[in-house]
């Protein structure tokens, strides 16, 4: 008998069904972009503060933020 192969996605839980579910969910803090991007938080900083990097986030009242569609979106075309 053959062996089934389990398969090399990680298992759905609350926090991966919400990503997948919530194409729009705002993301607010470094930190949760960072965790999009698969990057530092120090990372996302620095593509914020480079212009020509047009990563899109915004800074409304001193608070970093983003939507995570759009960020999937920025990193598909890089």
């Amino acid at each position: 008998m053959e062996k089934t192969r389990k398969s090399d996605n990680p298992p759905i839980d609350r926090w991966r069904a919400d990503a997948m579910l919530e194409p729009d969910r705002k993301l607010w803090g470094l930190s949760q972009i960072a965790d999009v991007l698969g990057v530092s938080p120090d990372t996302v900083r620095r593509w914020a503060n480079d212009p020509s990097s047009n990563l899109p986030v915004s800074k409304p009242m001193g608070r970093w933020f983003a939507v995570r569609r759009d960020l999937l979106a920025w990193q598909r075309l890089r």
